[in-house]
């Protein structure tokens, strides 16, 4: 199992949010580029980064300031956030991001991530969040009504390897990842899954080590200091 030490965007600076609420959104490092750095010299291969204002506002807002934290960092990154089309696609690919995740597309254009995944194989992945097993759309503010598990099977169909489960609930709020619904999933769909939102001590990652997950984003566990990330790293290498 991998450790994506992860990297929110929001209006130029590196913050966190509580259940998605844009209004809860705090400053947690001095720079992105600051935080990034950190992750390397923990020993993260892999870096997670989210443009929040892009994914808001359904366009590229800190897609410069991403890529350059991204090749500043030497970590191969996936980025999420504002990715409606494949303009947007194209723009972080060309430009050494190493993934990209279509999350609002995945429900509302279907199309555009079978021509992405058609194009870019396993370079695409698709961010599925969740309410109560519900995907939400559009940074968390829109209810599409469809299951989780539902729309993993169409993502799935088209060819999609990587999925990134979110529990909207459980995100920045250090109570543990959804290990229920994480469970199922894995069991319902053959892509790689990995696991976001809740991620708080060592415990929750060896819990989902042993769900057999493919990777585990950590964010504010990391920045409040209750998971160490480079214990966490050496311990998942030992394990798999």
């Amino acid at each position: 199992m991998i450790i994506l030490p992860a990297i929110d965007i929001k209006d130029g600076n590196c913050v966190r949010l509580q259940k998605g609420v844009y209004s809860t959104a705090h400053k947690v490092a001095e720079s992105p580029y600051e935080a990034a750095e950190s992750f390397r010299a923990a020993g993260a291969e892999w870096m997670h980064m989210v443009d929040l204002n892009g994914a808001k506002d359904a366009k590229l807002i800190n897609a410069d300031l991403i890529v350059d934290v991204a090749k500043a960092s030497g970590l191969k990154v996936e980025v999420g956030g504002g990715i409606r089309s494949m303009e947007a696609v194209e723009y972080y690919l060309s430009r050494g991001i190493n993934r990209v995740i279509l999350g609002s597309a995945a429900v509302k254009n279907p199309q555009l991530v079978k021509t992405a995944v058609l194009h870019y194989g396993e370079q695409i992945a698709v961010g599925i969040d969740a309410k109560n097993g519900r995907v939400q759309a559009e940074g968390w503010l829109d209810d599409s009504d469809v299951d989780y598990i539902e729309l993993a099977k169409r993502m799935e169909d088209v060819g999609v390897r990587t999925i990134i489960f979110t529990d909207i609930d459980r995100d920045g709020m250090l109570s543990g990842p959804n290990l229920k619904q994480l469970d199922d999933l894995s069991h319902e769909v053959s892509c790689n899954i990995i696991a976001s939102g809740g991620i708080s001590v060592l415990k929750d990652i060896i819990n989902l080590s042993e769900l057999d997950v493919h990777g585990a984003i950590c964010g504010k566990s990391i920045y409040s200091g209750t998971l160490d990330l480079k214990q966490a790293i050496e311990m998942t290498r030992k394990i798999g």
